[in-house]
């Protein structure tokens, strides 16, 4: 659950406060490339810095030794708060890494059109896809298999080697 900005001013001090500030809404469409990485920065040292702190104190207290607080929620909090912060910042910068994105890849399809073009002239002629099915039922000739000779010719050939092969056959 996201924390409020009371809670905020309540586990925060006054620098940590003003760090945390820059990270809401309108602020942190101001920021520039620069200050948001060095903000990046600051806020994880102190997060790491308040999650240190918090572990030394939970161990000390299960150990038996230091404060006799019953609970280490302060410095948990705070860490939460900063934390919450950085997501921020990332969500932030991954936004911005997006938001060029589409722009660059719309200028790389037109950049490798143009260069496809503009080769166009070397690339291998092909020849044309021939008779294709677009003109709905219509009988293909086989283009493969022309015919070779009359067809008289072919049936005195056929003829021939039906009588050649009954003599064979009668021999035996």
């Amino acid at each position: 659950m996201a924390a409020g900005r009371s809670l905020e001013r309540r586990v925060l001090d006054k620098d940590e406060l003003d760090l945390v500030a820059q990270t809401h809404h309108p602020a942190i469409r101001n920021l520039e490339r620069g200050d948001l990485d060095a903000l990046t920065r600051r806020l994880r040292e102190r997060r790491d810095r308040a999650q240190a702190i918090a572990n030394r104190r939970r161990g000390a207290a299960r150990r038996g030794r230091g404060s006799q607080e019953p609970e280490n929620s302060g410095m948990r909090q705070k860490a939460g708060v900063l934390a919450e912060a950085l997501a921020r910042l990332n969500k932030e910068r991954t936004r911005r890494e997006h938001e060029g994105a589409a722009d660059a890849l719309q200028a790389n399809a037109r950049r490798a059109l143009k260069l496809k073009r503009a080769n166009a002239w070397r690339s291998a002629r092909r020849p044309g896809a021939g008779r294709t099915a677009r003109d709905g039922m219509t009988p293909a000739e086989n283009e493969k298999a022309g015919r070779i000779g009359s067809p008289m010719e072919a049936g005195r050939v056929s003829q021939f080697m039906r009588d050649a092969q009954a003599a064979r056959d009668n021999r035996a």
